[in-house]
């Protein structure tokens, strides 16, 4: 009965233990300790050319915002100044340097409801083409120039870098911001099944022609590897056969899992002098990421919040050894858990 009652007292402790929230939260800047190179300097951030194939404006809005506040993280971590982001889009409208759209979606409610229809794979698939070439369309300006693709001359670099009393200004290309499948065959991120149904497949197969092909091949080399372990551990043919079809099962199961998203970021950075209009750096870097480990945060914003943030602190890094001959920072110390 003591017993009893000291579990009872345990559980509930546990219990009231668990309530409450869970907090994650990290300031993004961390600013340079001794000798800042970029103070006194100041620097603009201009929006970036994007080529990445937006499917809408919100879109590409969004991706324009997470890439430039994490340039002006890394640039105030090197000491710079940066005038408001808010206070520069004004002014670039007001110069007619960049144009104001608006977020309104095409009309195309009549498709999305059709896709809630008892429409083949294939059909539905048409009306998704046809829903994104709307939002694709919607996306572009009223002259027929695509988003983001507006030069600026000497003049007017010269010009903005006056307006804001810059030493540089900060410009760029979103070359690629997509999602895709890893190829990673590492069991420990694809999963154990999903690893040794998928590896016979490919070797027995090749490269299946469509999906609903990979799909019975995956069935098939599942059966066959079951088959195969059942025949060599007791040669019994019923079992083998049993064996088997469990194995059918696993492979088909195993075709509509292990899949591993990567995120892939590709951006071009320039720095303009502001009192010439000359580049003083340029570089360009490609980050892909995907998740460690089945375990891990699958999510897609996550990726690309990891694969921005490295890609744009990979490009300043290289702008301030290059530029200002800073030493390259330290590699992460991993500590064991």
């Amino acid at each position: 009965m003591k017993y009893s009652r000291h579990l009872l007292v345990g559980l509930s402790v546990l219990l009231l233990g668990g309530c409450g929230t869970t907090i994650h939260e990290s300031l993004k800047v961390q600013q340079a300790t001794m000798n800042p190179v970029g103070a006194g300097k100041t620097v603009v951030i201009l929006p970036f050319a994007d080529y990445s194939q937006a499917d809408n404006l919100e879109s590409s809005y969004r991706r324009q915002l997470f890439v430039s506040e994490n340039i002006t993280d890394q640039f105030i971590k090197y000491g710079f100044y940066l005038p408001v982001q808010d206070d520069v889009f004004p002014y670039l409208v007001d110069q007619k340097i960049i144009r104001v759209q608006t977020y309104a979606k095409p009309k195309t409610e009549s498709l999305e409801q059709e896709m809630k229809g008892e429409w083949s794979s294939a059909m539905k698939g048409e009306l998704q083409r046809y829903m994104d070439l709307a939002h694709k369309t919607g996306a572009q300006t009223g002259g027929g120039e695509a988003m983001g693709t507006h030069g600026l001359t000497m003049q007017e670099v010269v010009k903005i870098g006056r307006h804001f009393s810059a030493d540089y200004i900060i410009r760029g290309r979103i070359i690629q911001y997509k999602d895709r499948q890893d190829p990673s065959w590492n069991p420990m991120r694809k999963g154990l099944i999903t690893f040794v149904s998928g590896v016979t497949n490919k070797i027995a197969f090749g490269q299946a022609e469509s999906d609903q092909y990979d799909e019975w091949n995956n069935t098939v080399a599942g059966a066959a590897d079951a088959a195969f372990i059942s025949g060599v551990t007791d040669g019994d043919l019923n079992h083998a056969i049993a064996w088997g079809a469990a194995g059918a099962v696993l492979g088909n199961m195993a075709h509509h899992s292990g899949r591993i998203p990567q995120a892939v970021v590709q951006l071009r950075l320039w720095v303009q002098d502001a009192y010439t209009g000359n580049v003083v750096w340029t570089n360009r870097v490609d980050v892909r990421v995907s998740p460690e480990s089945v375990l891990a945060d699958y999510q897609y914003d996550a990726l690309f919040e990891k694969a921005t943030e490295k890609a744009i602190t990979t490009l300043v890094d290289d702008f301030a050894q290059v530029v200002y001959n800073v030493p390259p920072p330290a590699p992460p110390v991993k500590t064991r858990r």
